[in-house]
């Protein structure tokens, strides 16, 4: 998110809100995973006293507007940025104390690099490490709620819209395939792969690789514009080192 725009700044603080009520550790070393912009690594940095942040991300361009964020905190923090691959996260840093995925960014993820992301993040991770995403059951609130749709209108500019269109489902990863164009003229955008994931499967498999987990939805934590939030605790590390070291395999 833009450090620029008034909306992004207000869904800063929002963000250092409910960071708080986790009552998490501070003077840590936050790592901030998809981070864009680093605007949740920064707000959990401010919201716990951090003395490290690292954010890593796909995008070397957007991580360079985290020392934005940084000057609207008003708290400087060590900061190490990182451009890589998400789920190989522990080969690209030292060890966090507390890990964020922020922005309702699992569908990126199917199931099968969800296990890949979470084990990596737990080696990541110190013995009391945590690790915290937000996320919407998407099952429910768009399966059963709005109902999935063939065609849909994403978002509109000036003189245009931008639609996608289903395109397939991948029965192996579970995944939804949509090609996006820009109308007027239906000019071809991109084609993505989507996972529309419910709270329960997340729960699920963070349980594997940690010990402690709790789902704390939004009408719990009661802060506007921010999802539901997952907590996981203390990461079983003997268990991620097996995944990423012998994973299984098809025969």
């Amino acid at each position: 998110m833009d450090p620029k725009d008034e909306g992004a700044r207000k869904r800063f603080q929002r963000i250092v809100e409910v960071a708080k009520k986790l009552a998490l550790p501070e003077n840590g070393r936050i790592l901030d995973i998809c981070a864009g912009t680093g605007i949740a690594g920064v707000a959990f940095a401010l919201a716990t006293n951090a003395s490290k942040l690292t954010i890593l991300d796909a995008r070397r361009d957007d991580l360079e507007k985290v020392y934005e964020w940084i000057t609207i905190s008003g708290r400087e923090v060590q900061v190490d940025k990182v451009v890589g691959d998400a789920r190989s996260v522990h080969e690209l840093v030292g060890e966090h104390d507390i890990a964020v995925l922020w922005g309702l960014t699992m569908p990126h993820f199917d199931p099968f690099d969800a296990i890949k992301l979470f084990a990596s993040v737990a080696l990541t991770l110190s013995k009391e490490g945590y690790f915290i995403i937000e996320e919407t059951d998407r099952v429910y609130g768009i399966m059963y709620m709005v109902g999935y749709k063939d065609f849909l209108v994403e978002s509109e500019g000036e003189g245009y819209q931008l639609v996608s269109v289903h395109s397939g489902y991948d029965k192996k990863r579970g995944t939804f395939k949509r090609t996006y164009y820009k109308l007027p003229g239906f000019e071809k955008v991109t084609e993505e792969y989507h996972r529309l994931w419910d709270l329960a499967s997340q729960l699920a498999i963070g349980s594997i690789f940690f010990k402690e987990y709790k789902l704390l939805d939004r009408f719990q934590h009661g802060v506007q514009g921010v999802s539901d939030v997952i907590v996981f605790r203390k990461p079983r590390k003997n268990v991620a080192e097996e995944i990423i070291h012998s994973p299984p395999s098809t025969f």
